[in-house]
Parts: C-alpha cells; structure tokens; sequence
C-alpha cells in the first residue's frame, strides 16, 4: 500500500522489483486490495513487449479521515479522502468552559456535523484524530495540557468519543500529525528521511524513517522547541533555560512587538487581540516592508534556522517542509534563511541537499496531517497508529 500510494501509477510488476516478493505473491495481495476497494486499476497500460501492464493507484474514496486541530480557542475539522485530499473543513468556537465533559460533546458534535453535511456514508468513515499541542498521552487518548483549558488535561478522549461516534479515535500532538499529513499527501518515498518543521504557539518537529513516524518512548518525540539554545537564558515552563520557544515562538515575538514604543499602535495590533492574530498582523507587516517587524521576524528566522540544522544534522534529513499557522503568512521569510543556513551548516550538504518547502497550506497542516494519522493507521498497517476496532 505505502508503495503505490507513493509511486502510483505502478504496475505489478514494478511491485515486484521494488519488493523482492514473488509475482503470484503481488497478483494475490493486489487481487484482495482492489476487492476490498483500497486499490483500483487506473485504466491506462504499458505497452511491453508482452502483456500490457495496468497500471494501479490508491482509490481515493476508499475511506475518508477525520482530524481537529484543538487550537487555544478554536477548533478546527478537516475531512481527507485516501490520497490526502481535503474534502471538507469547518472551524468553530472551543467551548468557553473549557470542562471535559463540554469538550468531548462539542468534538463529537463537530464529527457529526461535519461528516453529515458531506454526506458520508459511516462506514466509509476510517476513524478520527484529535490533534493538539501536547504533551499527550497516546496510549490513554489524552492531553496532558492544552492552551488554556486546563480542566481538559484528565479528560480520556479516546474512552469518550469511541463510544459515541462508533469509530476509532486517535489523540496524538498538532506536529506529529502535521508530519505524516505532509509526507502522506506529498506522496514523499519511504526511501526518503523526511522532516517537519511546526510552529503555532510553540514550536515542534517530526521525522519519518522508513515510511513510519519516529515517535520515541511516549510518542512525545522531536520537541525542538525546547531544546536550550541560550545558555543560562530566559526561563521556560518545561524547567529548562534558553529553550528555542523562549526565542522564536509567534507569542514571544508579539510580546516583544508590544514592549516595542509605538510598534503595535502603528500596526493597528490592539490590546484585547490575541497572540495569533497580532502575530499575524506583525508578519504581514514584516512582509509589506516594515523595518521593525521585519527586523523580529528576522530573528525568529535565525533562531529557527539553528533547530533545522540540529534537525538535519540528528536525522540527515533530505526533504524539510515548514507547516502550521506560524508560517502561514511570513513562511517564505522562514524558508529563506533555513535554506541558506542548511546550505551552509548541514554536516552532509557536500553529500546531498536539504529541500526546504512551505506547506500548501500551513493553518490547516495539523487537522489535515490527523486525518491522515487515521488513514495511514487504516490503509497502510505497520507505518502509522494502529486503529481499535469500530465499535
């Protein structure tokens, strides 16, 4: 399955080559997928000098994955199809309350509205994934601490959504899930090292090995966001000091643009806005020319630029995609100096190249990449999550 997904159109006799497992062996195992509807044959041929071969893909409307992204007053649904594509979105309002019960009932509901107004058959639906900052428990389904809710941390959602939405549900971190949704929809190789740089309020990263998400003992790998880079600096609520969040993240940034005289005045960054949208604003600025702005996110951009050489000298990295509401406006800033500082530090850059891309589309990077926790964990066993069984 991780093959065709990401090299289809494939013949059968390319999966031979590229398994080293016998031909009857793939007649028979794609005989089953596209009896089960996973796989279909495109139509087109290869002419050879036998038999044409046909060509296979991964069928799109196989299954569809659900993720929510739980931001710190939002929530946002997004609905793939197998191949990664967006079917559906909606974004509403968190629950003020922020209680586990109004939690877990707004997420359900939010699941059914959103599969119902596509019109989605249930069992067409493989499961869902709640993704958020973390740090999470994965094994009990669910976060530890989310932005500001914290009468969410005890909640157990995979326990209380399972059984009212009759399918699997996943709880996993926003960086973790926008690390597989990029390299699933991407169609990236399991033969590449594949790296996701995530910023929103903090900052996070994964790496695919081998088609599978390093995920480390809890599932809380690749927290470069508090990795020290200041000696002895600004302390961080992980109790360290000089953590690269401490530096670089949008929140430290707006509140350096606050303590700037007359920056946020000018900028029309008002009081009650909340870190997301002045450090949108602040971005937008920096973009447009502004010397103040410019000069904050330029930083942000250098210390980031140092995380993605650690990351790329820790994993020897080939492929570097930037996602997550942080880059949304001012990704191309970021991905700039990441390149030039790869293409000067990387241990391996006399070796090969680190390609650095922007997310298509960063805001929704994180309920994408849990819709494709879901599918991968679904369609392609051994390289993703493994799904309970629908209830």
């Amino acid at each position: 399955m991780d093959l065709i997904r990401s090299s289809g159109p494939i013949s059968r006799v390319e999966l031979v080559n590229a398994t080293g497992l016998t031909q009857p062996t793939i007649s028979n195992i794609v005989r089953r997928l596209i009896d089960d509807g996973v796989v279909r044959e495109t139509g087109d041929t290869v002419a050879t000098r036998g038999k044409p071969r046909a060509m296979l893909v991964i069928n799109s409307r196989a299954a569809y994955g659900v993720g929510i992204h739980v931001g710190a007053d939002t929530l946002t649904c997004v609905v793939t199809d197998t191949r990664g594509g967006t079917v559906g979105r909606q974004l509403v309002a968190a629950p003020a309350d922020g209680r586990p019960e109004s939690v877990a009932a707004r997420l359900a509901t939010l699941y059914h509205e959103v599969t119902h107004g596509l019109g989605l058959p249930p069992q067409s639906v493989a499961g869902m994934a709640v993704v958020g900052p973390g740090p999470v428990d994965v094994t009990r389904g669910r976060f530890l601490a989310l932005p500001g809710r914290q009468g969410s941390a005890g909640l157990d959602l995979t326990h209380a959504l399972t059984g009212r939405l009759g399918v699997p549900v996943l709880v996993d971190s926003d960086a973790a899930a926008a690390t597989v949704g990029e390299f699933w929809g991407r169609q990236v190789s399991r033969e590449r090292t594949f790296g996701c740089l995530y910023m929103n309020s903090g900052i996070g990263s994964g790496v695919v090995l081998d088609g599978a998400l390093h995920r480390g003992a809890s599932s809380n790998a690749g927290k470069l966001g508090h990795v020290p880079i200041v000696r002895d600096g600004e302390r961080c609520h992980c109790g360290s000091r000089g953590c690269l969040e401490q530096y670089a993240a949008p929140r430290v940034l707006v509140a350096r643009a606050r303590a700037v005289r007359g920056l946020t005045r000018r900028l029309r960054i008002r009081g009650e806005d909340d870190d997301a949208r002045a450090f949108d604003v602040l971005a937008r600025a920096a973009i447009y020319g502004d010397e103040q702005a410019r000069a904050l996110l330029d930083e942000s951009a250098a210390m980031l630029a140092e995380g993605a050489v650690l990351l790329a000298n820790m994993w020897d990295i080939d492929t570097l995609v930037l996602a997550g509401p942080g880059f949304a406006v001012a990704g191309s800033i970021y991905v700039t100096e990441i390149r030039r500082r790869l293409a000067e530090r990387a241990f391996a850059r006399d070796v090969h190249d680190v390609r650095v891309d922007l997310s298509s589309n960063p805001r929704d990077s994180a309920a994408i990449g849990g819709a494709a926790l879901v599918l991968q964990g679904s369609v392609a066993p051994g390289h993703g999550p493994e799904l309970a069984a629908r209830v």
